[in-house]
């Protein structure tokens, strides 16, 4: 498949999915992504079944073959792979921790009890890679989003129309460093940088409400005089990437703008991009720019 390079490009009609050798299994979170894997997938004639978590999946999986399920039922969630032949499994879209006091156990939850007890510890990074461990150790393959639909990733290079400046460019290189800096800590994963100024980094509350703050600074007046700014996105040294790769979107765009920032620059190929002709058309309608760094530069 073709990498979107240009500004102004598009990504392919003929979107095919890669690596799947039978029906393909979804545990669907928050966001637009689950279902657009599942129309991808569907497209190319593969079949697909949605496991659904209740309170964070779209209702609009609801198109496709799926399993309504809550959190702790764990034997359910098997049920619905294996009663669909899906050894397969994409685990896509944003959930909260959850809490356990309003958890349903299931007799397969009672099973895998030293397992989901392990996951009320450690950081984020440490839980995905037990809950792949997990899975993997009952026999399915864990593919990320991005393997399964390389259109998915966002490409190197400038997307739009508005390319980085020379100035943008050295927020960038500083953006990069820090969030390496706030990877390593398990932070997060986005930083703003305006001209050389620290301006937020990413906690708990994720990129678009630390975009918030930033179009609160710039409110306040306390954004150094500045007009500019660039949000960059990246994932944690050793993040598991299969479950949790970063993502950006048409809301970070409009967010972005909102904040008065230049653009956005993410490690390529290591972010994804939900709805990218929708992404782009707003980056270039508030005249910012996306761009995919090189992601061996950003780690120099």
């Amino acid at each position: 498949m073709s990498h979107r390079r240009a500004a102004d490009s598009e990504p392919s009609d003929a979107v095919k999915v890669a690596k799947i050798e039978g029906p393909l299994g979804i545990i669907a979170g928050r966001g637009s992504l689950p279902a657009f894997i599942a129309d991808a997938a569907s497209a190319d004639n593969v079949p697909v079944h949605i496991v659904a978590i209740r309170g964070e999946a779209d209702r609009d999986i609801e198109r496709f073959p799926h399993t309504w399920i809550k959190w702790g039922e764990v034997g359910k969630v098997f049920t619905a792979l294996d009663k669909n032949g899906c050894n397969d499994l994409v685990i896509i879209g944003g959930v909260s921790r959850p809490d356990f006091k309003n958890v349903r156990i299931d007799l397969g939850a009672l099973k895998a009890l030293p397992f989901l007890l392990s996951l009320s510890k450690g950081g984020d990074d440490h839980i995905l890679s037990r809950i792949v461990r997990f899975f993997e150790q009952k026999g399915y393959r864990v593919h990320g989003a991005g393997d399964v639909l390389p259109e998915l990733l966002v490409p190197e290079g400038t997307l739009t129309r508005r390319s980085p400046s020379a100035g943008d460019e050295a927020d960038m290189a500083l953006a990069f460093e820090v969030v390496r800096t706030l990877g390593k800590l398990d932070i997060g994963q986005a930083a703003v940088v305006s001209n050389g100024y620290v301006l937020a980094v990413e906690a708990a509350e994720g990129t678009d409400a630390m975009l918030e703050r930033c179009a609160a600074i710039k409110q306040e007046g306390r954004s150094h005089g500045t007009g500019t700014g660039v949000l960059v996105k990246a994932p944690k040294p050793g993040q598991e990437e299969r479950v949790d790769m970063p993502t950006i979107g048409p809301e970070t765009m409009l967010k972005a703008a909102e904040a008065g920032l230049s653009g956005v620059a993410v490690a390529a190929q290591h972010v994804l991009i939900a709805d990218y002709n929708r992404t782009i058309q707003i980056a270039n309608e508030r005249k910012l720019f996306l761009y995919g760094a090189p992601w061996g530069e950003t780690e120099a």
